[in-house]
């Protein structure tokens, strides 16, 4: 079924939430339109129609102040499209989704977008059509909604209009020229923002001085000890941009280029064994001007990530395969984690750990039902008993036309011994895993979507540490027992998942990560000329 087909419903929904609208006592003029955003070097490949902005305003009865904000919204954008693409949603508004759902101080009235519009996120198979009056009405609901969650968020009317004019992209520009206002940026900048901030000054100085020479290695690996004229291009290369101090070039694989190989693979998610292998080498291959544009885009992210609460939380940066988490504004543990694999990109959003499931039942989806295990039944008629599977319902409520099926809680249970729950559209969570060995591999994109963790038991005694029946002897009996069981969490944990491809650690080492969910390039064809 064609996704927009949803809209005409969701948008009832949406008014409930964007009646609130801030109030002011001096109405604002608004913005004249920017002709010289072209279609040619416009962010966006869509264009609305100005009548329908103003069929909108009428029909939605806005405030003059809301109406002439969505007006200047839209005009210095030259009427482009913010939220949409001809080729799906934004990354923009995937963003906005997060931090509007993530943020308790909002203005507006505390309620979820549309769960239709998170389906509508997760399924990029059909493209909108800008001249849908479904597709505009939800790009005009969304807007709206942006509107007013700046309102809420700044007091002051300069800045205020920058903040809403400014967070999109509206027009494409060489990099040095958007590197330069990155690094002007001072407004609300996140450590994590300054951070990359300066290291882009250090990679543009590398930039202007040309950058580094192409390391020639073939398929070979070097150790310790030995001596290869390719350790001196390694040296220089780590020098370079201050993995390695000091400037010896001798040929020698000496102590200090040890420590500095092992930095570098940290930095770049590989094993440090501090050999220097073809990954590593290829790694540090990458032009200059490449990672230049790779920090640009993720200082852009880190514009829309909410603040950090004071209490306990949970990060998810998928490209790292990692879950940080935070209590007291200060690291508590970090975690392995496989994500989902391409095809079943694990999505960008925030929710509340709510639930741990002791020796959960696995639901099995309806899609690996019908693509995996139906097939394999057909090959194999004992494939369900020999995996612990049983038939719920001869035809699923999600899916009448296949059977719903689970696996019982056991050893050779997909989801392990305990899951944790956030609940959200995208039906994602948290769980244990029997394939403990795929968390030895440096890339771990293998799930359908939800996130398996490598120490689920740290993370059960961190969750209901403020349970005090929940001992940790508790928690390894209910994780064995073979008999589901849920408890409810006494305070919910915030939990955010996001997709940085570079950022500062806490001992301040920049990172790069591959963009395994090929979300850098999009976002790169919309910002740089």
């Amino acid at each position: 079924m064609n996704k927009f087909l949803f809209f005409t419903t969701a948008c009832i929904l949406w008014l409930c939430a964007c009646q609130e609208s801030p109030s002011r006592k001096k109405v604002q003029p608004y913005d004249t339109r920017d002709l010289s955003i072209t279609r040619a070097n416009a962010s966006n490949d869509v264009f609305l129609d100005s009548n329908k902005i103003e069929q909108f305003i009428t029909q939605q009865k806005l405030n003059d102040t809301i109406a002439n904000s969505l007006r200047s919204f839209y005009n210095t954008r030259n009427l482009q499209f913010a939220w949409f693409t001809s080729k799906g949603l934004t990354e923009e508004a995937m963003a906005f989704r997060n931090l509007y759902d993530y943020n308790k101080d909002s203005g507006t009235t505390r309620k979820k977008l549309d769960g239709r519009l998170d389906r509508i996120m997760a399924d990029d198979s059909v493209a909108p059509a800008a001249h849908d009056d479904n597709t505009i009405k939800t790009e005009l609901l969304l807007t709206w909604r942006f509107i007013n969650y700046i309102h809420s968020m700044y007091a002051d009317d300069a800045a205020r209009h920058k903040a809403l004019l400014q967070l999109v992209p509206v027009k494409k520009r060489p990099v040095d020229a958007y590197a330069t206002t990155m690094l002007n940026n001072q407004e609300n900048a996140s450590e994590n923002y300054k951070a990359l901030q300066q290291e882009l000054k250090k990679y543009l100085s590398i930039a202007e001085k040309g950058g580094w020479q192409t390391i020639s290695a073939g398929k070979k690996s070097y150790r310790h000890g030995t001596s290869d004229p390719v350790i001196i291009a390694v040296k220089k290369r780590l020098q370079a941009t201050g993995l390695l101090s000091g400037t010896d070039t001798t040929a020698q694989f000496d102590d200090a280029l040890q420590t500095a190989v092992k930095t570098a693979q940290t930095a770049f998610g590989q094993t440090a064994d501090g050999t220097i292998t073809p990954a590593l080498i290829n790694a540090l291959n990458v032009p200059v001007n490449t990672r230049i544009q790779q920090l640009l885009l993720n200082m852009e992210r880190m514009r829309w990530m909410p603040a950090r609460p004071s209490g306990k939380l949970i990060l998810v940066n998928i490209p790292e395969f990692r879950m940080h988490v935070l209590e007291g504004g200060h690291k508590a543990f970090d975690m392995d984690i496989v994500v989902g694999k391409e095809g079943h990109s694990t999505v960008l959003f925030s929710g509340q750990l709510n639930q741990v499931v002791f020796s959960p039942y696995w639901n099995i989806p309806p899609n690996i039902v019908r693509n995996e295990i139906l097939p394999s039944v057909k090959k194999n008629k004992h494939y369900l008993e020999e995996n612990n599977m049983e038939v719920v319902k001869e035809k699923s409520d999600e899916d009448e036309g296949l059977p719903a099926i689970r696996q019982l809680p056991g050893e050779k249970n997909s989801l392990g011994k305990v899951k944790f729950l956030f609940p959200n559209s995208f039906n994602i969570y948290f769980h244990d895993t029997p394939e403990k060995s795929l968390f030895k591999k440096d890339k771990r994109a293998y799930s359908h979507g939800c996130i398996r963790l490598a120490e689920p038991v740290k993370l059960a005694q961190f969750v209901l540490q403020d349970m005090p029946e929940w001992t940790p002897e508790a928690i390894n009996t209910a994780m064995n027992s073979g008999k589901e069981k849920t408890v409810m969490v006494k305070k919910p944990i915030p939990v955010l998942i996001y997709y940085y491809t570079a950022w500062v650690d806490d001992n301040g080492l920049l990172h790069f990560r591959d963009d395994i969910y090929n979300h850098d390039t999009p976002l790169a064809q919309r910002l740089f000329m």
